[in-house]
């Protein structure tokens, strides 16, 4: 397999899980972070070999900054097979304080803003091709929102609602668009939380099945597949209910820069 496939927030996480699965299945790849060093340690810690893959610093906030990488990258390495708009950020927010607003316009910029910029300028060139696969990194929390975690709520279901609306636009022009919604996964964007975490997946786990969701083209998928069915089961629940289910449940912790 010699596919290229481009990746952001391939620093950590489950970024960089998929990256070691795309490169132990012998794809090149096109690795996107603000922070490319990071990447070239963690490369070199795993003896994945330099002539395999194209490291490129760009901020997913910034439209101008994602443009200039499209076209480095289409330059160095071709038109990706497969876009995976993977960075995100995760921080709890309380509406009633100023500095949270801020800090929810951050989440909704970075986690909705630049998927949409990630994929726009690969659309063309995958389109003219005739085949290509955008792969956008939802979340069970864009099923139903929860009490503190708005911001990031918010942009998943966001995350979804765009993806399905693009998989619609790119319907005839043979471009895959694939929305993967990862349940509680073990990375820093995790490693926080208060709460009680069911079906915690390790990211490796993750990336093995979301290559494979990826490869046969699924439009819509929940990994682990058992919070699929919680996540339908909480859709379900009258609002009365819902509510009185997550009453009281432990917050997602809040910036440290956003001061009570």
């Amino acid at each position: 397999m010699n596919q290229l496939v481009l990746i952001t927030g391939a620093s950590s996480g489950i970024g960089q899980a998929l990256a070691l699965k795309y490169a132990r299945m012998g794809c090149r790849l096109a690795l996107v972070a603000r922070h490319v060093e990071a990447i070239k340690i963690w490369l070199d810690a795993h003896e994945i070999s330099a002539s395999s893959y194209c490291m490129y610093s760009a901020d997913v906030t910034n439209v101008d900054s994602l443009a200039a990488m499209a076209q480095a990258c289409i330059a160095r390495q071709g038109v990706p097979d497969v876009v995976i708009a993977n960075a995100g950020i995760s921080v709890g927010v309380d509406s009633r304080i100023r500095a949270d607003l801020d800090v929810m316009a951050r989440i909704l910029t970075t986690n909705v803003m630049g998927m949409a910029a990630t994929f726009s300028p690969f659309i063309e060139p995958m389109v003219s091709r005739g085949s290509g696969t955008l792969v956008g990194i939802a979340s069970v929390a864009g099923i139903r929102g929860l009490p503190g975690h708005g911001g990031y709520c918010a942009s998943k279901a966001a995350v979804i609602s765009y993806c399905e609306s693009l998989r619609g636009e790119l319907r005839s022009s043979g471009i895959k668009v694939v929305t993967l919604c990862p349940g509680y996964i073990a990375t820093p964007l995790t490693q926080n939380n208060r709460y009680r975490m069911p079906f915690l997946m390790q990211p490796e786990a993750f990336a093995t099945q979301a290559c494979h969701a990826i490869a046969a083209g699924t439009s819509y998928q929940v990994i682990p597949w058992q919070m699929g069915i919680v996540a339908k089961l909480l859709r379900l629940l009258p609002n009365a209910l819902f509510d009185r289910l997550f009453a009281g449940r432990p917050r997602k912790p809040r910036s440290a820069n956003a001061p009570d």
